[in-house]
């Protein structure tokens, strides 16, 4: 062993007295060193891997691995270089948060951390007038700490606190590796000089399909926050507790999300980017080390929203203020009971459905193509995010089956799945959703039928990758990512065809809303006149531009297509007494037969006070108030 560390600094003193090396000139040499060590200790052999291209995306210098599992990351500087200094900080910083086995070093001295905590430091050399001098009794502690660093087992993790933050550092990683990937493939495209990658054009179709104006971050943020849910949605699903991969990873995500069983074909495949594959596989590496059954049960015992709990912690970590500006807020339970309640009540009251939202009658419409048969109470949250609103309405209707347990996987399959609709825009929610959905119907004693039987979609949840406001789009094919054109396709399916009955959510909140298509701006124009029928008179109508302003047109539109039905939001309450808005509220008024409105204040910007003069408390974390709203249309009867 000695023997190999003397030739090793032999080498890096030649090269250092040369007096042209750079950092990169001794990489060769650190590589061998730690190849012939584990070699001569006989331990099982890894593979040190340096990858140029992959290290200017922001990949530690070194990736090490054994059987393609990675074992721990290396990242040096030039002989001579601060390692405590200010100029590397940041950069080791973000290793450390992510990079669980971690070596730092400038080639001469080792810093290892664990878990981004320091373990041990040892130097075996030092720069002095002859070149480098060799620190021999120093060899037998950095043996040790090879030793160590090549022998790393992860940690064990039992819960979702300390799993979502892990997981938080990791995708974070991931998304500036992505994001400095996305940026050099789009200057090779603009030089159209070099390769475009599959991650670069997945980019191209979400502008495409999603978000149009998305930038390299916040494409960056979504994705590898999806990679890392659908990671754990596959882990939930894993009753073999084998060796964990992205590979199985792809094998694992459940039939009823094609999308995003697709996504994890490309994850787990040959052609993912060399730029990113180590980061996904050292995600993956992760929950070798997760009791995934602790994790299950504590998810079971919990009295609030499980997932909602682990999303919020994950957002948190990863971002605090990636939540406040999209304007994603948290329904808190009490409040979305209270309207799934409310409606399935109407439901019974005022339509004459006797079991309310359990309804599975069935009506036959004219279209295009023909007739066609839908169940009459179809239901939509058009803003599905995690899917607390559609879990409410499933949880709402299982509860009518306490005393008929034998009748509710056929009732299920056919009169459930076929009637909750939700879109989502945003792929981590998206995610969270379908995880939040399969695991209400795995509690329920519910069983997915074989997807041998029917083909994959047979299976699908109707929760939707899709942009709510962008009009329903012809069938079409976009390159690298025709998984996500078929997904706006099956959404524009609901948009166009559904006969939704019901509206239901949280929509939204964003004065400067990016939803700007002409589909959408001329349902607008209906919020933007006078009761006389002229364009508003108003100075700065900026405000009914407002995204919840765009849902609450949305889910009136869905409405009055439909000839009745229900629409029931929380939102921001500026609609109801705002002068600029009496253009909405008079379409509102000229649409539905009775529209119920709870304020519930909390408006910080007005001051507001509850009515003993105490601090009005907002059910939101939020400063602007809110209100319930329930929308009521009967159809009119002929004659």
């Amino acid at each position: 062993m000695q023997n190999v560390i003397t030739q090793y600094i032999a080498e890096l003193n030649r090269l250092y007295r040369a007096g042209n090396a750079t950092e990169h000139t001794y990489r060769p040499a650190l590589q061998r060193l730690l190849e012939d060590m584990v070699q001569a200790k006989n331990i099982s052999p890894v593979q040190v891997t340096n990858e140029p291209k992959r290290i200017a995306c922001g990949a530690p210098d070194y990736i090490v691995t054994r059987c393609d599992v990675p074992v721990g990351y290396i990242e040096a500087k030039d002989i001579g270089v601060d390692l405590n200094g200010k100029a590397h900080k940041a950069q080791f910083d973000r290793y450390k948060q992510s990079l669980n086995n971690l070596i730092i070093t400038d080639y001469l001295t080792f810093k290892l951390f664990e878990n981004g905590d320091p373990v041990t430091s040892v130097a075996i050399a030092k720069t002095c007038t002859k070149g480098i001098e060799a620190d021999t009794a120093q060899f037998e502690t950095f043996a040790v700490l090879v030793n160590r660093f090549v022998g790393y087992e992860g940690q064990g993790i039992r819960t979702s606190v300390h799993l979502s933050k892990v997981m938080a550092a990791k995708a974070r990683l991931m998304a500036n590796i992505i994001e400095n990937a996305v940026g050099e493939d789009e200057t090779c495209r603009d030089t159209a000089a070099q390769h475009v990658s599959t991650v670069f054009g997945q980019l191209k179709g979400f502008r495409e399909v999603l978000i149009s104006n998305i930038t390299h971050k916040e494409f960056a943020d979504i994705y590898s926050q999806t990679i890392a849910y659908g990671m754990f949605a596959a882990r939930l699903n894993d009753e073999t507790f084998d060796t964990f991969t992205r590979a199985k990873a792809a094998q694992l995500i459940p039939h009823s999300n094609p999308f995003l069983r697709k996504l994890f074909q490309y994850i787990a495949g040959y052609d993912l980017d060399g730029r990113i594959r180590w980061v996904v596989d050292d995600l993956s590496d992760l929950f070798n080390y997760v009791d995934i059954s602790a994790i299950i049960k504590e998810f079971g015992k919990s009295e609030h929203d499980p997932i909602i709990h682990f999303y919020e912690t994950f957002l948190t970590e990863y971002d605090p203020a990636l939540r406040k500006s999209r304007g994603v807020w948290y329904t808190p339970q009490p409040v979305v009971k209270f309207i799934v309640q409310a409606v399935d009540d109407i439901l019974k009251q005022d339509f004459g459905l006797l079991q309310g939202l359990a309804d599975a009658s069935k009506v036959k419409l004219k279209q295009n193509n023909g007739e066609k048969e839908f169940h009459r109470v179809q239901i939509l949250d058009p803003a599905a995010g995690t899917g607390t609103f559609l879990a409410e309405v499933a949880q709402n209707i299982y509860r009518k089956f306490a005393s008929q347990q034998g009748m509710w996987q056929s009732y299920a399959s056919q009169h459930l799945i076929p009637r909750i609709n939700g879109f989502e825009i945003l792929m981590a929610s998206y995610a969270m959703a379908h995880l939040k959905m399969d695991m209400f119907l795995q509690q329920t004693g519910y069983t997915s039928p074989n997807p041998s039987k029917g083909g994959e979609n047979s299976q699908r949840l109707r929760i939707f990758l899709t942009n709510s406001l962008d009009e329903a789009r012809s069938d079409n094919e976009i390159p690298f990512v025709q998984w996500l054109s078929d997904e706006a396709n099956e959404a524009s399916h609901i948009k166009e065809d559904v006969p939704v009955m019901v509206v239901l959510g949280n929509p939204p909140y964003s004065g400067e809303s990016q939803n700007s298509g002409k589909w959408m701006n001329s349902l607008m124009n209906d919020y933007k006149k006078e009761p006389s029928g002229i364009k508003l008179q108003e100075k700065n109508t900026k405000w009914i531009n407002d995204d919840y302003v765009k849902f609450i047109r949305y889910g009136q539109y869905f409405i009055e297509r439909n000839g009745e039905g229900i629409l029931a939001f929380i939102n921001n309450h500026s609609f109801l007494d705002n002068p600029t808005f009496r253009g909405m509220r008079y379409s509102l008024l000229k649409t539905f037969d009775k529209i119920y409105v709870l304020d519930l204040h909390g408006n910080a910007k007005k001051k507001e006070t509850a009515p003993d003069g105490s601090k009005d408390e907002n059910v939101f974390d939020i400063q602007q108030g809110v209100s319930i709203n329930i929308f009521v249309k009967k159809k009119k009867e002929n004659g």
